[in-house]
């Protein structure tokens, strides 16, 4: 018990300096080839932030764990609007641009809504949630129109007004690689050892899926949209949060489960998916209003989030 709290702490220092030297490099990668911020965090810093809930998707299909790997990704979905966001706007209001509100953000809601549908079988024809293959699909083809999207975009959006001086583009680079991988390395540092500290204390799988391995995983979006906040980089801190879901659900969700099969029954009931999808609505409410998330909107984001892991671990 005692080095899995040494290497919980450990993980936590990697993950916080990791996620700095990320933040650094992406956003120089973004001023070197002239595109804007929220194009780098909807694409390089989500995908990177993303990377330990795939790898743990992947890990559990495989081991026939599913009940982690739904609960990982609608934890994390959950986690990333209410406290990523809710925390994120504590420090800063964050502005939202208007493309972001018009696009970005109601795709979030498409695919969100899409997935608790998929996951909604009981409620339409009396069996066991389960989720196919075709279902996988699905998914995949909804997240490859979300990618045409961003091509689109890049081609498009070119930022000629920016001024700020940039590291080299090798440097930036270097950056950006070495603090996924200090990201990634940290945050599975956190979940393993935070994951054995429970079972040693008798949780259940499905609660650690939607608490600790959900809140591990989000840490790399949680330290990113912090630390891009804490810099002016609203952009990037916004971008990751709606980047990350969509990929979660799109790549994290759909991809392993088209590749080795449906899932036959998945234990979440209808809470944890009206709680994803109210997330996602009051984001694009929240953003329309004024184009910002303030403090107090974030508070507003932070409440939900004590109520409903209240709720879960009293269920729990």
């Amino acid at each position: 018990m005692f080095l899995q709290i040494i290497l919980l702490v450990l993980g936590f220092v990697v993950l916080i300096k990791g996620a700095d030297i990320f933040v650094d490099g992406a956003s120089s990668v973004a001023g070197n080839f002239k595109v804007s911020k929220i194009l780098i965090g909807l694409t390089i810093v989500a995908f990177g932030t993303s990377a330990p809930e795939f790898a743990v998707s992947v890990k559990s299909i495989i081991s026939g764990n599913h009940d982690i790997v739904f609960g990982n990704v609608i934890g994390s979905n959950i986690l990333n609007i209410l406290l990523i966001l809710g925390v994120s706007s504590l420090f800063h209001s964050l502005t939202v641009k208007s493309n972001t509100v018009k696009k970005e953000l109601p795709i979030t809601m498409l695919i969100t809504t899409l997935f608790a549908v998929l996951l909604s079988d009981s409620l339409f024809d009396n069996v066991n949630n389960a989720f196919t293959r075709g279902d996988g699909i699905i998914l995949i083809l909804f997240f490859l129109v979300f990618i045409y999207y961003l091509i689109s975009i890049a081609r498009n959006k070119i930022d000629e007004n920016q001024t700020e001086e940039y590291m080299s583009l090798t440097k930036s680079f270097a950056f950006t690689i070495v603090g996924i991988i200090s990201i990634v390395l940290g945050s599975n540092l956190v979940v393993d050892s935070a994951s054995k500290i429970a079972l040693t204390m008798g949780v259940s799988q499905k609660l650690i899926s939607l608490t600790i391995i959900a809140l591990g995983t989000s840490l790399p979006e949680l330290v990113t949209s912090v630390t891009a906040t804490k810099k002016g980089e609203y952009d990037i801190a916004i971008g990751n949060v709606v980047g990350s879901n969509i990929f979660n659900i799109g790549l994290v969700i759909g991809l392993p489960v088209a590749i080795y099969g449906g899932v036959s029954q998945i234990n979440f009931n209808i809470v944890d998916l009206v709680v994803m999808l109210i997330s996602a609505v009051l984001l694009f409410v929240f953003s329309f209003k004024n184009y910002k998330i303030t403090k107090k909107e974030g508070l507003v984001f932070l409440i939900l989030f004590v109520i409903y892991y209240s709720y879960v671990i009293y269920m729990g």
